[in-house]
C-alpha cells in the first residue's frame, strides 16, 4: 500500500478552481510543447494524472495519453471532461500499477513524486516508469528543489505564497526529509479561510539520479524549467529527463 495521501472528493471537485493560474496558456504551453518533443510519435503514461490538467491538452496535440492516479475522486473530475477511449485511466499507485503496453515517454508533473513518502517507494516508482518505457524512451520529473537555504538556525517554516485570498507555507523535518505544506485559503467573502495540509517527501536532484540508476535510466537533460533554461545553483525548481537505453 502507498504511503500517499488520498485526495478527497472536495478537494477534487476544488483543485481546477484553486490551480487555474498553472492551467494558464502561459504554463500550459511550454509544459504541453516540452512533452509533445520528447513523446514523438509514441505513447505518453502520465503518473498521478489527477483531473487532466496535463494530460488532456497533450492529447490534444495529438500524443495518446494513458494515465494513473490513486484517487478515484480526481480521477472522477478528469472523466467528467474526456471519455475512457480518448484518455483511458487506471486507478492505483504510480510505484506499482502497471498499464498494458510500451510508452515512449512517462511524466510526472508538479512536484507530485514527493507525495510518496518514503524512499523505498520513489524508488519504485523510477521502476515503475522503467518497466513502461520502450528502449530509448524517457521518464520526466518536475520537482521543486528544498529551500532549506531560507532556514536559518532554529527555524522550520519557509512561505511560498502570501497573498490576499491564500497564505502557504511548509515547514521542514531535516531527519526525516518530510515537509508539511500549509495553506490558509480565504473561503467566500465573508472573511473565513479554510485550513488545508499535506505532507511529501522532498528528494534531491543527485538523489534522483541515484534513483534512476537503481532503475537503469541514465540522466539525459536537466533545466530550471519547461522553457529550457538552464538550471542553476539559484533555480527553485528542475524539470529532469532520464532516457531508457536503446
Amino acid at each position: 500500500m502507498t504511503s500517499s495521501e488520498l485526495w478527497t472528493r472536495a478537494t477534487a471537485d476544488r483543485y481546477d478552481t484553486e490551480e487555474h493560474e498553472m492551467s494558464s496558456a502561459a504554463v500550459l504551453g511550454p509544459t504541453v510543447s516540452f512533452l509533445t518533443e520528447l513523446a514523438g510519435d509514441g505513447r505518453a503514461l502520465e503518473f498521478a494524472i489527477g483531473t487532466g490538467r496535463v494530460g488532456i491538452p497533450l492529447r490534444e496535440r495529438g500524443v495518446p495519453v494513458v494515465g494513473i492516479e490513486l484517487s478515484e475522486h480526481m480521477a472522477a473530475a478528469l472523466r467528467r471532461k474526456v471519455d475512457e477511449n480518448t484518455l483511458p485511466v487506471a486507478i492505483g499507485d504510480m510505484a506499482t500499477t502497471v498499464v498494458p503496453g510500451e510508452f515512449s515517454l512517462v511524466y510526472l508533473v508538479y512536484n507530485t513524486i514527493t507525495n510518496l513518502l518514503t524512499q523505498d517507494e520513489q524508488i519504485e516508482c523510477f521502476r515503475n516508469a522503467a518497466r513502461h518505457l520502450a528502449p530509448g524512451g524517457r521518464f520526466v520529473i518536475e520537482l521543486g528543489v528544498p529551500p532549506l537555504r531560507f532556514l536559518p538556525p532554529g527555524q522550520v517554516a519557509v512561505p511560498f505564497d502570501v497573498s490576499e485570498r491564500h497564505l502557504g507555507f511548509d515547514t521542514f523535518d531535516l531527519v526525516e526529509q518530510i515537509l508539511v505544506s500549509h495553506h490558509l485559503t480565504r473561503d467566500g467573502d465573508d472573511g473565513r479561510y479554510r485550513r488545508g495540509s499535506s505532507r511529501h517527501r522532498y528528494a534531491w536532484p543527485s538523489e534522483l539520479d541515484l534513483m534512476a540508476r537503481i532503475a537503469g535510466l541514465e540522466l539525459e537533460r536537466r533545466v530550471a524549467d519547461w522553457d529550457g533554461a538552464p538550471f542553476t545553483q539559484d533555480s527553485a525548481k528542475h524539470i529532469s529527463v532520464w532516457r531508457k537505453p536503446a
